[in-house]
C-alpha cells in the first residue's frame, strides 16, 4: 500500500489536474441554452474519487466494492473525510473516466526513455480445429498461437 504522504502527494497533484482539467473544459465546451437539468453536486472531489481508483488499483483487491467499503470507509477514513455510499462512488466514477485517464497518462507515467517492453506471449485466438476455418486471423492465427508483428 502507498504510505500516507504518498497519498497526500497523489491528491495534490490530482486537485491541480482537475482544476486545469476542469477550466480547460469549460473554455471550450458551448455552453447549454434553454433550462438547465438537476445536476447533483458531490460532497467528495474529483481528485479525491480519482486518487480512490489509483489506490484500488495499487491495493491488490480484486473487487473495488470490496476495496471500498472495507479500506476507504473505515481504515482510510481519516483522509476521506466526506466519504459517499458505494452507489454514489460508482456514479462519480463515470465522471471522472475522462480526467483520470488524461491525468495517469501525463503526469503519472512519466516520460518515455525509449526504452519499451513488449509482451511476446502467444495469444490463442480460436480453438484448433476451426483454424481454417476462420479466415479473419488468416496468416496469423496458427495452431492456437498469434504472433503479431
Amino acid at each position: 500500500m502507498i504510505t500516507e504522504d504518498k497519498v497526500t502527494e497523489i491528491f495534490c497533484m490530482a486537485d491541480d489536474f482537475c482544476k486545469f482539467f476542469d477550466a480547460m473544459t469549460a473554455k471550450y465546451t458551448l455552453k447549454p441554452t434553454g433550462k438547465r437539468k438537476y445536476h447533483r453536486n458531490s460532497t467528495m472531489s474529483k481528485a479525491e474519487v480519482m486518487l480512490i481508483m489509483i489506490l484500488f488499483h495499487d491495493s491488490g483487491y480484486r473487487c473495488f466494492k470490496h476495496f471500498y467499503l472495507e479500506k476507504v470507509c473505515k481504515q482510510l477514513r481519516h483522509l476521506f473525510p466526506k466519504v459517499v455510499s458505494y452507489n454514489r462512488i460508482v456514479e462519480l466514477e463515470r465522471d471522472v473516466a475522462i480526467p483520470l485517464t488524461l491525468f495517469i497518462k501525463k503526469v503519472l507515467l512519466g516520460k518515455c526513455t525509449g526504452i519499451s517492453f513488449v509482451d511476446s506471449t502467444p495469444l490463442r485466438v480460436c480453438k484448433n480445429p476451426r483454424i481454417h476455418i476462420h479466415k479473419v486471423f488468416k496468416g496469423i492465427a496458427q495452431r492456437g498461437k498469434c504472433s503479431m508483428g
